[in-house]
């Protein structure tokens, strides 16, 4: 029995009616079919319609895998797989972690795998009652909002306003949560000592500005962060100011406790080393504090009932400027001679009291108010020891109106020595 070979040559690919690419080439030379010599042409035929139907196969399973049904399964798998990773995305503020967390939600058709919650971080959160302000990220603005309480405090807070509302209460540990706070704002409310936590303010550490200002407080706030500038305390109720209320406030600059009921401050500002303005205007003091800062340029003592002051008191503080002291009960016996010489104090304002004498000034003075005392006489020695070309005060402004004085009682040399003077009033 004889035996041949016979290669099919079949097309190198094939094409296709519906969607996708074309199916993959089939190698037809590497095909070869033996039989017997003995077979007709009617086996020959039949074996190539077999070959035909393989290859028509073989496109067709290349085929389907382009069709829509799988297409639609392998992309559900693939999401499927690619769920493990979550996808963030947020504009989010340097100091903020972590934002918003946002995991991916897979499609109706699946099978949720289980994975965590999405999270909102404390320290994004805003209580609804205020506005946090998406490009001042550490600002929360909760003031004039007819409040009774103090909303929550996120932690990424460094600017917070609770100014004018009817807040009475806050409790300790109101601001625990939020120890980054500079500037701490509580004006205009009406909190009482009685409701405020006792160390609600001591893990302030970073606390530069705090305005307790026009409320009901009849105690100085104690402890108080030691990195405090700014202290407003005006108009309250506090009658008192202990001695140790202040300590450690060695970065204190200014301290506002105006229109009080304070009739003792003690000792309490001569630890102040970096004090600067000092108002003690309006309240019930009948005598100066203990001992002034040196750094100390701004003193407001306005409004008081004060009758007396140490000699050289003033002399402590070698960078005064302005010394108020109007509306108190000054007499000429309660003063020394030199109480008010003090070379670096320019303006000097004595109006209202029970004055009798213009008290002795330095000639670096530029201001003197006197009006509205007992004054009976124009002394020109109280402005300059000496009256001749090359001394004379720098005074510019003299009012010594509402006295005892009469205009033809100012002295002939006054014109020298005040030459600097743009206005006098008598």
């Amino acid at each position: 029995m004889s035996s041949s070979a016979e290669v099919l040559s079949t097309p190198t690919s094939c094409q296709t009616d519906g969607p996708g690419e074309p199916c993959e080439a089939l190698d037809a030379r590497s095909v070869t079919f033996q039989g017997d010599a003995h077979l007709g042409p009617s086996s020959t035929s039949t074996m190539r319609w077999a070959t035909v139907l393989v290859i028509a196969g073989l496109c067709g399973a290349s085929m389907g895998q382009y069709n829509e049904e799988e297409d639609m399964a392998w992309l559900q798998y693939y999401m499927r797989q690619s769920r493990v990773s979550s996808y963030n995305y947020m504009p989010y503020y340097e100091d903020e972690n972590p934002p918003y967390v946002y995991s991916y939600v897979p499609a109706p058709e699946t099978e949720a795998e289980p994975g965590p919650e999405p999270q909102q971080a404390i320290s994004w959160q805003c209580p609804h009652e205020c506005d946090c302000p998406p490009n001042f990220s550490s600002a929360m603005y909760c003031d004039t909002r007819n409040l009774r309480y103090l909303p929550f405090v996120p932690s990424r807070m460094k600017y917070v306003y609770f100014q004018n509302n009817q807040i009475t209460t806050i409790q300790e540990g109101a601001f625990d949560n939020a120890t980054e706070l500079e500037w701490l704002a509580l004006h205009n409310n009406q909190i009482t000592s009685e409701r405020m936590g006792k160390r609600v303010f001591a893990k302030l550490k970073n606390l530069e500005r705090l305005y307790l200002n026009n409320n009901n407080l009849t105690k100085m706030p104690s402890p108080l962060p030691r990195s405090l500038r700014e202290l407003h305390l005006s108009y309250n109720h506090i009658s008192k100011v202990p001695s140790n209320a202040l300590e450690g406030l060695e970065n204190l600059t200014a301290l506002y406790l105006s229109h009080n009921y304070i009739f003792e401050m003690g000792a309490s500002l001569k630890g102040l080393k970096s004090l600067i303005l000092a108002d003690l205007s309006y309240n019930h003091l009948r005598k100066v504090p203990d001992g002034l800062p040196m750094a100390l340029e701004q003193l407001y003592l306005e409004y008081n009932y004060i009758n007396t002051i140490p000699d050289d008191y003033f002399k402590v503080s070698p960078k005064l400027l302005y010394v108020r002291m109007s509306h108190n009960s000054l007499t000429n016996q309660g003063l020394s001679t030199n109480t008010f010489n003090s070379s670096s104090i320019l303006e000097l304002d004595l109006s209202y009291n029970r004055l009798q004498k213009i008290p002795r000034v330095s000639t670096n003075l530029e201001n003197l108010y006197l009006q509205g005392n007992q004054i009976n006489e124009f002394s020109i020695s109280s402005f300059c020891t000496v009256v001749d070309v090359m001394n004379y005060s720098r005074l510019q402004v003299l009012r010594l109106d509402g006295n005892e004085i009469k205009r033809n009682a100012v002295p002939p040399d006054a014109p020298l020595c005040l030459r600097r003077a743009t206005v006098i009033e008598i």
